[in-house]
C-alpha cells in the first residue's frame, strides 16, 4: 500500500515544467488528435514507487487507465507492466517523460532502501532503519515516499517535528548543564523524545546520564556502538541507541548486530534510478 500520494498541485507542477506551452513536435506534425496507448514497463528488477502519481498524471491530462498501476512497494521483475493508458497523442506525449522519470528516480531510492533494510535485518530482525532529510532539494515528497516504499521510516520530516540536540545547539548552552538542557526540552515538549547526537563514547555517557531518551552516535564504529549499548543498560530506563553517519548496506549488518536499535542513513538517496521502458503506439 502506498504510504501517501502526491497532491495534484505537485503533479501539475511536474507536468507544467515539461510542457508549459504544449508539445511543439506533436502540434507541428499535426498528430495530436490521433488515439493511442502508452505502456510503462520495468526494465530492471526494482521496488516500484510513484506509480500512483504516474497514473494520476495521466488522469489529469484526460487519459484513461487501462492497466495498473502496480502499487508502490511492489517488488517486480524486468518486463513487468506497471501502467497502461489510452488517449490522444498530444496528451500521451505530455505525460510520458514526467511520469517515466518520476517512477525511475523513486524506484531507485526505494530499491536502495530495501537493500539497506535487508542488510540491517541480517544483524537484527527487529532493527529500524530511518532515513534523514538529506533528500534532493525540492524532491521531499519523492524522497519520503520512496524510503517508506523500501521499508524505512523518515528520521525527521523537518526540524519542527522532532527534538534532536546537535553539537551546534550545545555550543550555545553556555553554563547550562546537560541534565538541565534535557529537562528544559522535556518540560517544553513532554510528549516528545529528546535525541542527542554525540561523537564518542564519553559524550554518550554524559548525555545518557542527563536523561536523553535516544543517543545518536555519529560516525562511530560498530564496536563503539556496541560498548555504548552495554553501558546504556546500566540505566533505567535504558536510552535507545541509534547509529548514524556513513551507515549503508555494506555495514548495516554490523551496526545492527552491535545493538543499535535504529540505523540512521541518507545512503538510499544516492540509489541509481531504475529504468522504466515506455512504449507509445497509435491504434
Amino acid at each position: 500500500m502506498s504510504p501517501f500520494n502526491f497532491p495534484d498541485s505537485e503533479l501539475e507542477a511536474l507536468l507544467g515544467d515539461d510542457a508549459p506551452w504544449g508539445d511543439a513536435t506533436t502540434w507541428g506534425l499535426g498528430i495530436g488528435e490521433q488515439p493511442g496507448r502508452m505502456e510503462f514497463r520495468a526494465r530492471h528488477a526494482q521496488v516500484v514507487c510513484c506509480s500512483e502519481e504516474a497514473a494520476r498524471m495521466a488522469e489529469l491530462r484526460g487519459l484513461r487507465l487501462v492497466e495498473g498501476p502496480v502499487p508502490t512497494g511492489t517488488v517486480v521483475e524486468p518486463g513487468t507492466l506497471l501502467l497502461a493508458c489510452d488517449g490522444r497523442a498530444t496528451d500521451l506525449h505530455r505525460v510520458w517523460k514526467p511520469a517515466q522519470t518520476l517512477m525511475e528516480y523513486a524506484a531507485g531510492v526505494a530499491t536502495a532502501t530495501a537493500a539497506l533494510v535487508a542488510a540491517a535485518r541480517q544483524g537484527n530482525p527487529d532493527v529500524a532503519v530511518a532515513c534523514t532529510r538529506k533528500h534532493v532539494p525540492g524532491a521531499k515528497s519523492l524522497g519520503v515516499k520512496a524510503i517508506m516504499a523500501g521499508g524505512a521510516a523518515p528520521h525527521r520530516l523537518g526540524i519542527s517535528d522532532t527534538l534532536l540536540v546537535f553539537a551546534e545547539h550545545r555550543s550555545f548552552l553556555g553554563d547550562i548543564m546537560p541534565a538541565e538542557a534535557v529537562a528544559r526540552l522535556h518540560r517544553c515538549w513532554p510528549e516528545r523524545q529528546v535525541v542527542v547526537e554525540v561523537a564518542d563514547e564519553d559524550e554518550a555517557w554524559i548525555w545518557m546520564q542527563a536523561g536523553a531518551d535516544v543517543i545518536q552516535l555519529e560516525k562511530c564504529t560498530p564496536e563503539q556502538v556496541g560498548r555504548v549499548v552495554v553501558r546504556a543498560r546500566e540505566l533505567s530506563p535504558a536510552p535507545l541507541v541509534a547509529a548514524a553517519g556513513g551507515v549503508n548496506a555494506a555495514n548495516a549488518t554490523a551496526y545492527a548486530a552491535a545493538g543499535a536499535r535504529v540505523l540512521v542513513s541518507s545512503a538510499p538517496y544516492q540509489g541509481a534510478p531504475k529504468d522504466v521502458a515506455v512504449r507509445l503506439y497509435a491504434y
